[in-house]
């Protein structure tokens, strides 16, 4: 339970710093527009873009004292293990990632629910798919690192792991469920409270609900259940970076037709309709039936 208390205290420090500090940074960066054009696209950013940075910044910024708070100290302690001892696990990782996602994107155009349309071409479409294989890795090794390492990690420590991975996947699921809400008119000491609380308004939305939220739950219990089964976290960020890939890609790639069904293809975003439940449901019984297969070898053996 301590384990659980610090969690919650690390959450809602997070939460209520980037409430306070999100009108100070959105209007230091107004200040620096006047004066030097370079900033210019960053002051016109949205404001929910400011809280989500101020989330992203204070999250890093106290994951050390919380860390050690957990008695985490070494990279070990977190699944970053040798590379030189799991090297394989990342590009099988990433193999299952990407091609589930691929597989889904070739029955969406198989389908006639979305056609093959390149937004740019040769130079331009290179850099965009390196432009997301490069966010791929770093975002998945950042959100592996926090959510299975260090959540999963320490809920594990004094709780049985299946409950420790389903409250960690809830956790993970309900972080990226944040909506997009307006720019206040004016901007003041309590908008970032305000625009928070906008930010949640898509719980209140049932078609965007069920199944995103329902399928990042699935997401969260793979990749958590790939940690524990590996013991480190190379294969999850490997199958994470897989995913992130065509979640980047499938909008550069394609583009939906009117006689799309959203419910079962989702909204353009792949992870949204149905259909990506059963895929991600299919990759998730991938990997227990091969557990299970090679916990009956070592029986044998």
């Amino acid at each position: 339970m301590r384990a659980v208390g610090l969690l919650l205290i690390y959450f809602f420090g997070i939460f209520l710093g980037a409430a306070l500090i999100a009108p100070w940074v959105y209007y230091l960066f107004q200040s620096l527009a006047e004066g030097n054009s370079a900033f210019q696209p960053w002051a016109n950013y949205p404001f929910h873009r400011f809280v989500h940075r101020c989330l992203l910044f204070l999250a890093i910024f106290g994951l050390w004292p919380f860390l050690r708070s957990l008695g985490i100290r070494q990279w070990k302690d977190l699944g970053l293990t040798p590379v030189a001892l799991h090297y394989k696990k990342a590009p099988a990782g990433f193999l299952i990632g990407f091609g589930s996602l691929a597989a889904f994107a070739l029955m969406a155009v198989f389908f006639g629910a979305r056609t093959i349309h390149l937004r740019h071409t040769g130079n331009t479409l290179a850099l965009d798919l390196v432009g997301a294989t490069f966010t791929a890795i770093v975002v998945a090794f950042l959100e592996e690192s926090l959510f299975r390492g260090v959540l999963f990690g320490a809920l594990r420590k004094n709780n049985p792991w299946p409950h420790a991975l389903f409250l960690s996947s809830a956790i993970y699921a309900l972080l990226h469920f944040f909506g997009k809400p307006e720019t206040p008119i004016a901007i003041n000491w309590s908008s970032g409270f305000v625009t928070l609380a906008s930010m949640f308004g898509g719980f209140a939305d049932w078609e965007m609900l069920v199944p995103k939220l329902f399928n990042l739950f699935i997401v969260g219990v793979i990749l958590g259940f790939a940690f524990q089964r590996t013991g480190n976290l190379y294969f999850s960020i490997g199958l994470h970076a897989g995913w992130i890939f065509w979640l980047k890609s499938y909008g550069l790639l394609t583009k939906k037709t009117p006689e799309m069904t959203t419910w079962i293809w989702g909204r353009g975003k792949i992870i949204d309709g149905w259909l990506a439940t059963v895929v991600l449901l299919f990759v998730f019984g991938f990997l227990f039936i091969d557990n299970q297969n090679k916990k009956q070898c070592l029986d044998v053996a």
